[in-house]
């Protein structure tokens, strides 16, 4: 008897059900015995912001974060740290769950962007976390994080829209200073996580896009797996060793866990059933958005428009550098 004729979904049922369903229940018990069934009262438009969130978290290279941080901090004036300390718990759930179902499906991925970025990223959330982000004050991060993925929309607008770009489903055989230069990449995006609960995904996606032309259908997937490594270390480090995961950020963490354990998932399986430009042109939406309500929420100063206009400038002149790059060597 072929057992797999009456189970053809069985290794999704171990590898992403499974998992899933103890989350859940774990969940319940925590919800029942506590009687905290009151936080969604008055937490809802946490839960609201992560339904969409999470489906943006699986479906593109922009983690959950990318979402939960600047509404929470724009729209609902929730204090930076609290916002990514709650960016990245949600992630290590919803991203979890959206890397469970890449690998039941088998969604292609990158192994050597993977292993390469995600080494550095390990670094560079730890570094991030201990001796960076406490440094950064709250208006210039917000700035500078929507600034700079700005002008990496405008280069990944460039390179599909107008210079009509060819791709590809691999990495070429890297040289030593490559791998060393993705690993580079990794620690800044480990870094830019530890200060925005996000950013490894969309540093390394931007990367390996824009020098090597990798296709956006195996560069997202890859990217959310990253994210998901980045996001479970991230949580790690608030909760032992700062010990500063405040209980603002736990109860909306509480009242989003229902929600992304099936919306990141189902964003992952999303950009299976869609070309790479629709995906490109939904990143194109979140960068815009969320630059235009940083500007008109922070309403920054002149000095910080400046600052904001210098990022902006030097995420122009290192995106297209990594567009000629592409264009000169990647297929040589």
């Amino acid at each position: 008897m072929n057992i797999t004729g009456y189970f053809p979904e069985r290794r999704t049922l171990l590898l992403f059900g499974l998992p899933v369903l103890v989350t859940y229940i774990i969940w319940l018990g925590y919800m029942y015995q506590m009687q905290e069934w009151s936080l969604f009262l008055d937490n809802w438009f946490m839960s609201v912001t992560m339904i969409f969130g999470s489906f943006i978290a699986g479906a593109s290279s922009e983690g959950g974060g990318a979402i939960a941080y600047p509404v929470m901090t724009l729209v609902f004036n929730i204090s930076p740290d609290v916002a990514r300390n709650f960016s990245l718990a949600i992630q290590s759930i919803g991203m979890t769950a959206a890397t469970l179902w890449i690998l039941a499906k088998r969604i292609s991925i990158e192994k050597t962007y993977l292993l390469l970025s995600g080494f550095g990223g390990l670094a560079g959330i730890i570094i991030g976390t201990i001796w960076i982000a406490p440094l950064v004050p709250p208006d210039y991060a917000k700035m500078m994080f929507v600034s700079f993925w700005l002008s990496f929309g405008i280069a990944l607008f460039v390179i599909n829209h107008i210079r009509k770009r060819d791709t590809r489903m691999t990495l070429p055989d890297l040289s030593n200073y490559q791998q060393l230069e993705l690993i580079l990449v990794g620690i800044i995006g480990g870094i830019l996580s530890a200060i925005f609960g996000n950013g490894i995904d969309i540093c390394t996606f931007s990367f390996v896009t824009l020098k090597y032309g990798l296709s956006e259908k195996i560069a997202t997937p890859t990217s959310v797996v990253l994210m998901t490594s980045n996001a479970i270390v991230g949580t790690l480090l608030h909760i032992f060793l700062l010990g500063d995961m405040q209980t603002e950020a736990f109860n909306y963490w509480l009242v989003c866990i229902p929600f992304v354990m099936l919306g990141a998932p189902f964003g992952a399986y999303l950009i299976t059933k869609i070309n790479r430009i629709t995906i490109a042109v939904m990143l194109y939406i979140i960068i815009i958005a969320q630059f235009v309500a940083a500007f008109f929420i922070i309403r920054p100063s002149g000095y910080l428009i400046a600052i904001s206009l210098l990022t902006f400038l030097s995420g122009i002149a290192v995106f297209f550098f990594l567009t000629s790059s592409y264009n000169k060597r990647s297929f040589n």
